[in-house]
């Protein structure tokens, strides 16, 4: 969305012929510099003058990322014609968007690359005590411009019914609590490291009391306009990676994003009966395996949202075929395995299906995730190497049972099974590392 170089019509073209259903933008207040996060290709670094942002350029030279500065006092209108545009678009080819507003800053380059740092506009916005400051309601006179952005942004998608709104990408990376850690004997052997844990990916970090006062005036700004308008959006909130159970929650707030995130992100959250979201994957490797893995498990688990970082997609290769250069996932093959998990979740009832943490079952030989519709159906994923046992207690009746292989689609015809009540014994084919199983009473 905010790199005019990104041809967003062969990229929703790609995501729909391969079964996706989702994607993620950025408004443009925030972009990367090349090389960021180790990312090769990254569409987050827009070449010099290819940043789309709401606001639009002045006749004044300078931005940090060539081309003028930006006149914050006047919206782009290219910007938001072509963000109407992928919105329509991603419509037509019933794709869900998660529109987010704003995002941590992480490091003073990326700030000095943001239209509202004071360097990039002619309207004098306030030189604040460093990034961390920008998403706190002590960012001076930012916060106006922040204000006066969701509401234009706001008002300019109404009328389109396939969005929600994210307040914040990772809060907690410019405003950091430490609520846990995950491996302790790794926090011990790390333990000259300056960071307590040792490492950001052995730390489970929130975001702080003052990040959280400035997300909920954010989440006010959306109320509110949103009240004067004919459509509502569900709204997201990013509390942390890879899970931690969340106490208090906006009443406004209906979606809950994790990165990176553990299936006891769902687990933990599940009684919070909002949709459970893995929102982003990567810093693992690019092996299709793993985020194949994550994605079963978490949905599995009792989570409404898988979505991956896919790195195959980037200026000139639009169509999902490029080359991954990047601490992450993605491509082709990917994408066709995640199909798999998306056609074979909504081969049941979904809207009737929970998880179980093996109350009426147990598994022997993998881990194993569950979601059923009570005494009508169950999906489970298993992950190790097999074979591996499931032991169910089910109602009576003629079960069927079809294995599928995750990685390939391959499955077995439908096994009928005379099953008189109580406990149901099944042995797994071989396999590793992942089957599912789909089990239904006829």
């Amino acid at each position: 969305m905010l790199n005019r170089a990104f041809d967003y019509r062969t990229y929703l073209d790609a995501l729909a012929a391969d079964g996706m259903n989702y994607t993620r933008i950025f408004t443009g207040v925030y972009c990367e510099f090349p090389g960021q996060f180790g990312i090769g290709h990254n569409t987050l670094a827009p070449e010099a003058g290819d940043l789309l942002a709401p606001w639009a350029r002045s006749e004044v030279p300078g931005y940090a990322n060539g081309g003028n500065k930006f006149d914050l006092s006047r919206w782009d209108t290219a910007y938001f014609a072509r963000l109407d545009d992928f919105l329509r678009l991603a419509a037509e080819r019933d794709i869900i968007v998660e529109l987010t507003f704003f995002t941590s800053q992480y490091q003073p380059g990326a700030w000095a690359r943001s239209p509202l740092h004071p360097a990039n506009n002619i309207n004098g916005t306030d030189a604040i005590e460093g990034h961390r400051v920008f998403p706190t309601l002590e960012n001076g006179n930012l916060l106006a411009h922040q204000e006066a952005m969701v509401r234009e942004i706001v008002r300019a998608v109404n009328a389109h019914d396939n969005l929600f709104f994210e307040i914040q990408n990772e809060p907690w990376a410019d405003q950091t609590r430490l609520v846990d850690i995950l491996n302790p004997s790794l926090a011990w052997a790390l333990r000259d490291q300056p960071q307590v844990g040792g490492h950001w990916n052995n730390r489970v970090e929130v975001a702080t009391p003052a990040s959280l006062a400035w997300q909920r005036r954010v989440v006010d700004w959306i109320t509110e306009e949103e009240a004067r308008l004919p459509q509502q959006h569900l709204i997201a909130q990013n509390y942390c990676n890879y899970g931690y159970p969340v106490a208090e929650i906006d009443p406004r707030v209906s979606i809950l994003n994790f990165h990176y995130a553990y299936p006891h992100a769902a687990w933990d959250n599940y009684g919070q009966r909002r949709v459970l979201s893995f929102d982003e994957s990567g810093f693992a490797g690019s092996a299709d395996s793993t985020y194949r893995a994550q994605a079963w498990a978490f949905l599995l688990a009792g989570g409404g949202v898988f979505n991956n970082l896919d790195y195959s997609f980037y200026v000139g290769a639009e169509d999902g075929r490029g080359p991954n250069d990047a601490p992450g996932g993605g491509g082709p093959e990917l994408r066709q395995q995640l199909k798999l998990l998306r056609e074979f979740l909504t081969s049941f009832s979904l809207w009737r299906m929970q998880p179980d943490r093996q109350t009426f079952w147990r598994v022997e030989g993998a881990r194993a995730y569950l979601l059923h519709d009570p005494g009508q159906a169950c999906a489970v994923y298993l992950h190790g190497q097999g074979p591996a046992t499931l032991r169910l207690d089910l109602p009576a009746g003629t079960w069927q049972a079809t294995w599928l292989n995750p990685a390939t689609g391959d499955r077995s015809q439908a096994l009928p099974i005379q099953h008189p009540g109580g406990e149901l014994v099944l042995a797994t084919p071989p396999f590793g590392p992942d089957l599912a199983l789909g089990l239904r009473r006829e």
